[in-house]
């Protein structure tokens, strides 16, 4: 912008000058070209910005994480849990905050099998258009209950509900200490009608060294697909862990299509 600025001002004195002379009307002309021409692509390439959340995370050591998101239903969890224990692969769960009050023995039970519970809103709604005291509101109820069930597997990650993020959402969250995270592996388990067998290729073939995977906890093919989805990533030699252990926390950046890279 201060490039942009002192742009603009040496046009003005351009403009000043040429007001003087006959021929100030073509001169202008050309002045306010130079303007258009010069100050504004910038000023446009700078106002296109946005903030993203992490989609995936830049490293070559075949880690990726794996997340379930729980807002409604828990008919699924105690064998989520056995499936996850038996292949010993700790996840994320981003949970809502009326899913934890309602199913607080779930939240305790994810806790002492070694998964970390992320905030996913308080009332899932679609954040992008709340205020930032309505966000502020979303993330530090849920925030308060998670601490009272999980302590301290309760980390400061949120995902937005139905992946949604604006500019104001991303840098209210980050004020409050959370990291906004996305997905790179959408598994589609939620879509009405899909098979387990879709959702297993999906997952084996578009997860890559850093991926976050995306699933749910009311998924009817959720206990079908987990097994298969862990076994077929392991053969592929990646290797799970939370969320939190794949991204980094400090000397970063977020590229335009939400790739966290380290800035060490």
């Amino acid at each position: 912008m201060e490039r942009i600025t002192k742009r603009v001002t040496n046009c003005l004195l351009k403009i000043s000058k040429v007001l003087l002379s006959p021929t100030a009307g073509v001169c202008i002309l050309l002045v306010i070209s130079f303007i258009i021409g010069e100050a504004m692509p910038e000023a446009i390439e700078i106002s296109k910005q946005r903030l993203v959340p992490i989609y995936s995370v830049d490293r070559s050591d075949n880690k990726i994480a794996l997340t379930i998101d729980a807002a409604w239903g828990n008919e699924y969890t105690d064998e989520i849990i056995s499936i996850l224990d038996r292949y010993g692969v700790p996840i994320t769960f981003f949970t809502v905050d009326f899913w934890a009050k309602e199913y607080p023995e779930d939240v305790k039970k994810l806790k002492l099998h070694g998964h970390e519970i992320g905030n996913h809103s308080l009332t899932h709604p679609d954040m992008a258009g709340l205020s930032k005291e309505q966000i502020t509101n979303e993330l530090l109820t849920t925030w308060q209950t998670q601490q009272k069930y999980a302590g301290s597997s309760a980390v400061r990650l949120f995902r937005a509900p139905y992946g949604s993020y604006s500019d104001n959402l991303i840098r209210t969250a980050n004020e409050l200490g959370f990291q906004c995270i996305q997905w790179d592996v959408d598994s589609i388990d939620w879509k009405e009608g899909v098979t387990a067998d879709e959702v297993i290729e999906r997952v084996l073939t578009k997860t890559k060294s850093g991926s976050i995977i995306l699933m749910h906890n009311n998924s009817k093919v959720i206990t079908q697909v987990l097994p298969k989805v862990i076994e077929g990533l392991t053969e592929k030699g990646y290797s799970f862990v939370t969320v939190s252990r794949l991204i980094y926390n400090d000397n970063f950046t977020i590229d335009s299509n939400g790739v966290q890279h380290s800035s060490k």
